[in-house]
């Protein structure tokens, strides 16, 4: 069930991030373990001396002038600035084709004044015609033509800030980093407009939403500009040829020197925020009035203080930690863990790629219901510093085991705090530590973590990542759930070491983790286990006129075993993978093995198929296709499973798009049906212009049980069917990520089986609950 909430709380309890890490474990490989990492920090400190920025041999900096004169974001580039501009070619074409002439020519136009960093991108085209623009959201224009300029404003090659627009200027902003992307909402300036030669973007990117170096002269910053340019195979354009056998993007990049004396002003921003809510349910859940169930009106601020151009503090009062789009529904029959859920409330996602790490130790929607919260984020020289704590009115909770995982809410507030750091070795390694701490009524989960990414050479990688913890539960908690008493302790390693050249890749993973393990303030679902995996990949690439563009063939084994030396999984994986003409790909992969559960093996073949093409500007298909053995673990046997999951997303003309996902499972066991799933979830979005959208969203469930084929112990706690449908109804209008006036209206509904007085079936849907949400917010930057 789907609702959309606005709370607040205010309670403050103080907490203690001490705990002997020691009695985590007491192994003699942990302690080994540990001994070994601090030698291996102590040794890359050797391997990689701090010498200052460093820059790529033979490389010439381009000076970014400074301009005084006024620059208008238009797409129309008759300013005088611009005649003074660097002017920057990006005409290689790095994939399909590995640096080769590009099919079409782009320049890229940069200067700077006291307050903002100007971009124009100039992307020709001899067929104007065929260029893909839709009116979208924001950070929605992947499948149109796009550009993209970035900047590794710290030149340490550990992220870059990401600025990219299709050809009518909607915006994608975004964080990258060497183990993935992250979300990143900066108040920036654009508009592109389509030409008789192709089309024009500009930007105007403020210094006061782009963190830099603190430094009084030049800087050096890496950059690259980049144009994907779709059409019989997607082109994707650069400023400077790519070495696949080197796994560091960013050492290989441009630099830009400038920027001397630049600073981000004040750098405040405050963003007062407005919302209501008015739920209504009805009286006996499906039957009887509606009435009022939940009426509130919440005023509430955020603000943002600039420390410094690199640290920044944010604050947040009777905050508005909502979000108003709903998750899409999963299937969760048969299913051994909890769920995951991404994050998408602004104030957790800014700066959440500082916490990122391979074992999952902050995931900010275990902060249900925060009352307040407070941040700071950023990097001085080789430092990396991320720190928040919010207060949680209630404390959701997850207890992982080695064969499932169950979760819970308790009631009680809660304070959750992490600490984050990390130091750069050489010119694209690290060391870091993380400190968690939540701590409740009778309930604490203290966490602390070493990790590191030692890059030893443009090929070979190696991380690790050490983790101790201590918790203790209410007494009636751990009853129920069947937790330890009183105050345990566990941990947790894992050391990754992956060789990646542009032929070929081979990897070795290996993880251990206590049964006694817990890290509240992430998501880790799985505890009491080692893990270990091998495999590699061998890839063909080809030019894009060619009937394929990569192929590659994997081949890999996995195995996991609890703490008592059973086996929970054993498989031989192969795969296959093919990517081609009109952005198509298809994959093939199968496994064959054994899974243990309950005290039992159970073969555990299966047979995955997977792809997607987009065959014009407007239309994009893709499925999923799964088959095999799988373990019915409501009754602990075998069963045979399936599961299909086709989606499209359609662009109708300029402002339409339409968007449907369908996922259909079935199961049976001894050859009949256990259970029939199908979930779908569907959206329709009219963009009257840039800044507003209505949008339709409706998501679907309908289960249904073959309740004789369950053992008959089990069958009362399951009904045959299941059906819901949630519905919701937005307007946005969007200034920038915090200028926001949201209207809308969403409602659940349930199926309803009974037998009326006639002694007819009434299987229909009846209406649960209905609300009525508005929001206003407001950026006021000083």
């Amino acid at each position: 069930m789907n609702r959309i909430s606005f709370r607040k709380n205010n309670q403050f309890t103080p907490s203690s991030l001490c705990f002997d890490i020691y009695s985590a474990r007491k192994g003699f490989s942990k302690l080994f373990f540990l001994f070994t990492t601090l030698f291996l920090m102590t040794l890359a400190q050797q391997v990689f001396p701090d010498d200052g920025i460093t820059i790529n041999v033979g490389d010439t900096p381009i000076r970014i002038p400074r301009i005084e004169t006024a620059v208008k974001i238009d797409a129309i580039l008759d300013e005088e600035a611009w005649q003074k501009a660097v002017k920057i070619n990006a005409n290689i074409e790095v994939r399909p084709g590995e640096n080769i002439p590009s099919p079409v020519k782009t320049e890229a136009c940069l200067a700077y004044d006291r307050e903002n960093l100007y971009v124009a991108i100039i992307a020709y085209d001899p067929e104007p015609s065929k260029i893909r623009a839709h009116i979208s959201e924001r950070d929605k224009i992947g499948s149109d033509d796009w550009v993209l300029i970035l900047f590794d404003t710290f030149n340490d090659q550990q992220r870059t800030y990401d600025f990219m627009c299709n050809p009518l200027g909607i915006q994608h902003d975004m964080i990258e980093t060497p183990n993935g992307n992250g979300e990143y909402d900066a108040i920036w300036d654009s508009d592109g407009r389509i030409t008789d030669e192709g089309y024009i973007v500009e930007m105007a990117i403020p210094f006061n939403s782009l963190p830099f170096q603190n430094s009084e002269g030049d800087q050096i910053w890496g950059f690259d500009v980049v144009r994907s340019y779709p059409r019989t195979v997607r082109h994707h354009i650069g400023a400077f040829p790519r070495d696949r056998n080197n796994n560091c993007y960013m050492c290989q990049s441009l630099k830009l020197v400038g920027f001397k004396g630049v600073k981000p002003g004040k750098n405040l921003e405050l963003d007062p925020t407005f919302s209501a809510l008015i739920t209504q349910e009805r009286e006996n859940i499906t039957s009887g009035p509606f009435k009022q169930k939940e009426r509130n009106i919440e005023p509430g601020i955020t603000a943002r203080w600039g420390i410094t151009p690199n640290i920044m503090l944010s604050g947040t009062l009777n905050p508005d930690f909502s979000h108003v789009e709903s998750d899409a529904l999963q299937i969760d029959i048969n299913t051994k863990f909890p769920l995951y859920y991404s994050e998408k409330r602004p104030f957790f996602l800014e700066g959440a790629e500082i916490f990122r790490g391979r074992f999952n130790l902050v995931h900010t929607r275990t902060l249900a219901e925060p009352a307040w919260g407070i941040k700071v984020t950023g990097k001085e020289g080789k430092h990396t510093l991320g720190f928040f704590s919010a207060h949680d009115r209630v404390t959701p909770l997850v207890f992982p085991g080695s064969e499932g995982g169950n979760d819970t809410t308790l009631s009680t507030k809660s304070i959750g705090t992490v600490l984050r750091y990390k130091y750069d070795v050489g010119e694209s390694s690290f060391i870091g530590t993380t400190v968690t701490d939540r701590e409740g009524d009778e309930y604490h989960n203290r966490l602390v973590s070493i990790d590191g990414e030692l890059k030893f050479t443009a090929k070979d990688q190696f991380n690790f990542q050490a983790v101790a913890s201590n918790s203790a539960y209410p007494k009636d908690i751990a009853d129920e759930f069947d937790q330890p008493y009183g105050d345990f302790s566990g941990s947790a390693y894992r050391v990754n070491y992956d060789h990646h050249t542009d032929k070929y890749s081979v990897f070795a993973r290996y993880e251990e983790v206590d049964p006694d393990f817990r890290a509240d303030m992430g998501f880790m679902t799985r505890a009491g286990y080692d893990y270990n995996e091998i495999g590699g990949e061998y890839r063909w690439r080809q030019g894009p006129d060619h009937w394929y563009n990569l192929i590659s063939i994997y081949a890999g084994h996995e195995m996991r075993r609890d703490s008592l030396g059973n086996t929970l999984h054993k498989v031989y994986g192969t795969q296959l993978y093919y990517n081609g003409p009109l952005e198509s790909y298809f994959g093939i992969y199968s496994e064959f093995g054994k899974e243990g559960y309950n005290g039992k093996e159970y073969d555990a073949d299966e047979f995955f198929v997977w792809g997607g093409i987009t065959p014009n500007g407007s239309t994009t298909l893709n499925f999923e296709i799964s088959a095999g053995d799988q373990i019915d673990y409501d009754n602990s046997r075998h069963g045979k499973q399936y599961t299909i999951n086709p989606s499209i997303e359609q662009k109708i003309g300029r402002h339409f798009t339409l968007y449907v996902d369908h996922r259909f499972q079935k199961m049976t066991v001894n050859s009949m049906k256990l259970y029939d799933a199908n979930v779908t979830n569907a959206r329709l979005t009219y963009h009257f212009n840039r800044r507003t959208f209505l949008r339709v969203n409706l998501q679907h469930v309908d289960y249904s049980r073959n309740l004789d084929n369950y053992l008959e112990e089990n069958r009362e706690n399951f009904d045959a069917n299941n059906r819901n449908l949630f519905t919701q109804l937005l307007f946005s209008y969007q200034i920038n990520p915090q200028t926001v006036f949201y209207l809308g209206y969403s409602d659940n509904y349930l199926n309803r089986d009974y037998t009326d007085e006639m002694g007819r079936l009434d299987d229909g849907l009846i209406q649960t609950n209905r609300t009525f949400f508005t929001k206003i917010g407001y950026a006021w930057r000083l």
